[in-house]
């Protein structure tokens, strides 16, 4: 196939009208009688022909490439992307930007694990202090209550359970959000190479951290106030019907509040990295997404999925031992004569909990940014400012020291 007039692709044979340089050829001569001539038998002997020995002369100009020489383009397809840091820099696609996350937790691992264990720690602490002290004790069920009632008891229990955990729930969210803003940080470095130490992370995200505790609220405010606006037409009706609404707003606000999740979902590292406000992060994160929502929901969903896989491996082995050292065990458990758990079981199933914040934090926080990272070479070319920013020949001149924002 000829992409432009008057060229073919090297080593393609001549068409039937061309002689093989893209230039028509002169019809067969014929004779009087309109047929093509007929050559005599007997012809000279062919030629003898052998390559030159010596060095091959360098073409004329515009005689174009010489005997021997390779054509212009000897290596086809397109050349692999420059990959100074965790992911090469182009568009990327779902395993690649689970890859990235991983590489930034293996190869900078002392950073990471210097963030999430540090905040694990915390969070766990302030959960087992909650549970132990301020946890209300669960009301004791009464085996022969009727349905009504033991619907009654059960949201008894379940409402002094959040009170209880209410400070704990408080200090875990503080703690994820110090501890997302430190691997954005960590993380846009590793996608040009630099590795960075705690402290210069820490004082690279400092002055955004009342910024990204005010986007969080705000999104959990949103998300809250659309659940309860679905639900609360069917609460007032009340009866079959009113049931029937609660259902029906509930998966519509549930599914409203999802999108919204979705759309506003790259606005923490675009606070974090190209250093805006609050309103104007999110709108950049609802421009990045706009025409890739599935694409983001679908690698978002699967990556939550396989963190829980992952939580339900570690925190089930330490449940089962927490219960086996823990007081009666499973007798007591089975038997219904314990509802609280003592300190033994507080402290093996906070050590599993530290395992797995430890490790899914950054995972989480990874493919986040490098979502973000990846929407931004697709629509505004970052790969080029990053292949500059990194230092790489042929980019134009280095900038200064910069991370993926700016």
């Amino acid at each position: 196939m000829n992409d432009t007039p008057g060229w073919t692709s090297p080593g393609s044979a001549p068409s039937d009208d061309q002689n093989g340089s893209g230039v028509p050829r002169p019809a067969d001569p014929v004779d009087a009688n309109g047929s093509a001539p007929q050559w005599s038998k007997d012809q000279p002997p062919a030629g003898q022909w052998s390559p030159p020995t010596g060095p091959t002369p360098p073409p004329a100009p515009g005689q174009g490439q010489g005997w021997g020489a390779p054509p212009p383009n000897a290596h086809w397809g397109r050349p692999p992307a420059a990959k100074p840091g965790v992911i090469p820099l182009r568009p990327l696609g779902m395993g690649e930007i689970l890859d990235g996350a991983v590489k930034t937790l293996r190869t900078y691992w002392r950073t990471v694990l210097a963030i999430t264990v540090t905040v694990a720690v915390i969070s766990q602490i302030a959960n087992i202090l909650a549970q132990q002290y301020l946890a209300p004790d669960v009301p004791a069920t009464n085996p022969d209550a009727t349905p009504a009632e033991a619907l009654e008891q059960s949201l008894d229990a379940a409402q002094s359970s959040l009170i209880g955990l209410g400070p704990a729930l408080l200090v875990t969210l503080m703690a994820s959000l110090v501890s997302a803003a430190l691997l954005t940080v960590v993380i846009s470095r590793a996608v040009l190479g630099r590795p960075v130490s705690l402290g210069a992370a820490w004082q690279e995200a400092r002055p955004r951290l009342l910024q990204l505790i005010g986007l969080t609220l705000l999104l959990a405010a949103m998300s809250s106030a659309i659940v309860m606006v679905g639900l609360l037409p069917g609460l007032l009706i009340g009866g079959a019907a009113g049931v029937a609404l609660t259902l029906l707003g509930g998966f519509g606000a549930v599914v409203t509040a999802v999108w919204l999740m979705i759309r506003f979902s790259l606005a923490s590292p675009a606070l974090m990295l190209e250093r805006g406000g609050v309103i104007k992060s999110l709108k950049r994160s609802a421009k990045l997404v706009q025409g890739a929502w599935w694409r983001i929901f679908g690698i978002t969903l699967l990556t939550q999925l396989l963190i829980f896989i992952f939580s339900m491996i570690i925190a089930i082995p330490f449940t089962i031992i927490g219960i086996a050292v823990d007081g009666d065990g499973f007798s007591g458990m089975l038997s219904g004569t314990s509802t609280s758990f003592g300190w033994p079981f507080l402290i093996i199933t906070g050590i599993g909990g530290v395992i797995t914040s430890a490790i899914t934090y950054p995972i989480s926080a990874g493919v986040t940014v490098l979502l973000y990272v990846d929407q931004r070479i697709r629509r505004e070319a970052l790969d080029l400012e990053l292949a500059r920013a990194a230092g790489l020949p042929g980019y134009g001149p280095t900038p200064g020291n910069q991370t993926v924002g700016g």
